[in-house]
């Protein structure tokens, strides 16, 4: 037998196994599978299609199927998503929209849960996907825009797996292939989803990171960016391709760089979002509610997400549960921190979860308790998220927060200004260490702020940052940060500007991060580069 012969006969065993392999795959009862045993038979399962449709004629088509399995990913619904992949792919293995909207399975699986085996086990999917895309035509806008969009998915992944050198060289990537396809196809309208996001988000590095931005090849510009964001919302239907993905980047960019609250507020709680039977909904409900200081909210939206049957599947709503509860005094509080703590498998906001329940009974005056959850904090998770750092530092330094201060801190987070106030007015100040008299000065300069009493809050402000400007506490900065706000809302644009930069300048302080882009995203909005 010559060489040709064997190699057509090898050739012939491999497909007639390979096709005998899917078969099996297909009698495979998936019901009944661990969810990760499940997502990696559809990986295989979608490779294994992909290798037998060489030759043919590959098609970006967002049909019923690949329409099916999107929804129920961003409902966070994963066994249906992957059950219509799966039956998309069956049909149509030449369509590369249902190898990208595979992506979602993986990538908001991993984002929910922080299960570190499991991105182990998932991480590769990136570069096999990508090599499936590669198979398709280059001339079809969607080749970019789908490339762009899975390096998009896993830079975020990454960063939260605290991967965050890996995480800015995908995000280059997805950066380079948005504005390709820009370049190529302009009238494209998907364009503005991803490219929109990356140019806000570039837009918002701070002045002494520009370089890293520069040697990247990366432009932004949060205004154009959120108004690339806001074109593609108001232009697409709920039944186009991505429209809840644009829209969760719309809510979130303009409540926290644009810092429009009360618009994004009045978006959330309108008919343009079902939070029903869609879990990724009201946990962003959620979520904007407790950055609102609209604990009542936040927790009516996770009681009303627990009837989903996939609640359980994700321990992170009870960490949002227990925070919303903790920013009202509630002690239910403490049984949701403690079932987050026993179900969760990641390792981010563990620490903060300790941290959280200490602070609950120190709040309570029950000190032994408050210090046993505070010395559980150095063993725990990972300070990867700067909420996780403040919380070690908090059990390094084995603060135990003064009882009427912290009342009124949580009440404050919570939205109950004025019992805060009566908490705080009520206290004798004097003798307090100095970093409970900058918290107490700043916590007061909340309240007011709050309240409408913008002239005592700014007297607050500033003695907070002329006490605090050097030390590692977040408050000062937090108070330029505020006054910042306060005087941009006042239209007093160049003190505005001057606050936002007094917020960049201190630095090695608690939340530098979220504090940092906050400010830069300030001075954008109010147009200084």
């Amino acid at each position: 037998m010559d060489t040709q012969r064997v190699s057509i006969c090898i050739l012939s065993i491999g497909i007639i196994m390979l096709w005998h392999f899917i078969y099996i795959i297909q009698a495979i009862d998936f019901a009944l599978l661990p969810l990760n045993m499940y997502r990696t038979y559809l990986t295989v399962l979608i490779l294994l299609y992909s290798l037998t449709a060489r030759g043919q004629q590959y098609v970006y088509d967002y049909d019923d199927n690949c329409r099916k399995a999107y929804n129920a990913y961003i409902g966070l619904q994963m066994p249906e998503g992957d059950a219509a992949i799966y039956a998309e792919i069956r049909q149509h293995p030449y369509n590369l929209m249902a190898t990208y909207i595979a992506d979602y399975g993986d990538f908001l699986s991993l984002l929910f849960s922080g299960d570190k085996n499991s991105y182990v086990q998932r991480k590769d999917h990136l570069e096999e996907r990508i090599d499936i895309l590669e198979r398709g035509s280059h001339d079809s806008p969607w080749y970019h825009f789908c490339k762009a969009g899975l390096y998009l998915h896993w830079a975020l992944v990454r960063i939260r797996f605290n991967d965050n050198l890996g995480a800015a060289l995908i995000f280059r990537k997805s950066y380079l292939q948005s504005d390709e396809n820009r370049k190529k196809h302009p009238e494209f309208t998907y364009n503005q989803l991803f490219y929109g996001l990356e140019q806000t988000v570039t837009g918002t590095i701070p002045e002494n990171y520009k370089w890293i931005a520069v040697l990247f090849g990366l432009k932004g510009d949060v205004k154009k960016g959120i108004a690339n964001l806001t074109e593609f919302v108001n232009t697409h239907t709920d039944e186009d391709p991505l429209k809840a993905e644009g829209i969760i980047y719309y809510l979130y960019l303009r409540f926290y760089l644009l810092s429009q609250r009360a618009e994004v507020w009045d978006y959330i709680n309108s008919s343009k979002l079902n939070t029903h039977n869609n879990l990724l909904y009201a946990f962003l409900k959620a979520n904007v509610a407790l950055n609102y200081r609209k604990a009542d909210a936040a927790v009516q939206a996770m009681t009303e997400a627990q009837s989903n049957k996939y609640y359980s599947r994700y321990p992170i709503f009870d960490y949002e549960t227990g925070c919303a509860l903790l920013n009202k005094l509630d002690p239910a509080c403490i049984g949701y921190f403690e079932r987050f703590l026993k179900n969760y498998i990641g390792k981010p906001y563990v620490k903060d979860a300790w941290q959280k329940m200490a602070l609950y009974y120190y709040a309570k005056n029950n000190m032994a308790q408050g210090n046993y959850c505070r010395d559980r904090i150095p063993d725990a998770g990972n300070a990867a998220t700067d909420a996780d750092k403040q919380a070690q530092r908090f059990a390094e330094n084995k603060i135990v927060p003064n009882t009427y201060i912290l009342q009124a801190r949580l009440l404050i987070d919570g939205g109950y200004y004025n019992r805060a106030l009566e908490i705080l007015l009520k206290m004798n100040d004097k003798g307090l260490p100095i970093q409970d008299q900058l918290e107490y000065d700043f916590r007061l300069a909340r309240a007011y702020d709050e309240l409408g009493n913008h002239e005592k809050a700014l007297q607050l402000y500033q003695a907070t940052i002329n006490m605090g400007r050097e030390r590692q506490e977040h408050f000062a900065s937090r108070a330029a940060l505020q006054m910042g706000f306060l005087y941009e809302k006042e239209g007093k644009r160049n003190e505005a500007i001057q606050h936002f930069k007094e917020a960049l300048s201190m630095r090695d302080h608690d939340f530098q991060t979220s504090i940092d882009q906050q400010a830069k995203a300030g001075i954008n909005r109010l147009g200084e580069k």
